[in-house]
């Protein structure tokens, strides 16, 4: 799991770091909140650990803007202050959970974990339009009606589904392959779109080719 944590206190940001990476997770420190905002626009993390002092952007900010872009990050809020109206700004402001300094590490992992687990129970199943996508019983449906879908077509839609609405590059399309593919050609990926794109008929989603850029899964008009 990739985790950002945006903590100005070298000493805790350090301490918390290498608590974190013996737990299993891979850590990317912000010091500021102007870092943090831009790594978490730009970066595939799978939840973030936000202080609210943060120099440049305060932490409040980051979290609303943040939380605008991307609204299925899970994101917890670190503060110093334990006043109810701080906790009530932070949770208003988009804020899964709220915890105050001083804190034990073990309470710090254990609701961290508790909200990966919140985040991949919503995720599993996917309704877009009329397609279900659930992941955990690797089955898609239109309608209600079932559809099939080779490996390299469910990772495909797979990765479209959690990108909808941004574009998804062909490189990107050849990492999710390389598990499933002897030879993850580019070449091909023409080919797989378009067979997905017939298996979405009757959906409401279409996959839409951005020239030079890549594919873009969005829904159909009105």
């Amino acid at each position: 799991m990739k985790l950002l944590l945006a903590e100005d206190d070298a000493i805790l940001a350090d301490a918390l770091t290498a608590r974190l990476r013996s737990s299993g997770f891979e850590v990317e420190v912000a010091p500021n909140g102007a870092v943090a905002e831009y790594l978490l626009l730009r970066g595939d993390f799978d939840i973030a650990v936000l202080d609210l002092g943060l120099p440049l952007v305060d932490g409040l900010t980051v979290l609303k803007r943040v939380r605008a872009e991307r609204p299925g990050l899970p994101m917890m809020v670190l503060t110093a202050l334990d006043g109810m109206e701080q906790r009530v700004a932070g949770l208003n402001a988009g804020a899964d959970d709220y915890l105050t300094k001083p804190f034990d590490f073990p309470e710090l992992e254990a609701r961290i974990h508790a909200l990966l687990r919140r985040a991949h129970a919503s995720t599993a199943v996917q309704q877009s339009g009329l397609l279900r996508f659930d992941r955990e019983a690797h089955r898609a449906t239109i309608d209600k009606v079932p559809i099939e879908l080779s490996p390299r077509e469910w990772t495909l839609l797979d990765l479209l589904l959690t990108q909808r609405d941004r574009v998804v590059t062909k490189e990107q399309i050849v990492q999710v392959w390389t598990p499933h593919a002897v030879d993850p050609n580019p070449g091909s990926i023409e080919v797989y779109i378009h067979r997905l794109r017939r298996k979405l008929e009757g959906s409401r989603l279409s996959i839409r080719t951005v020239r030079g850029l890549g594919y873009l899964l969005e829904a159909e008009g009105p």
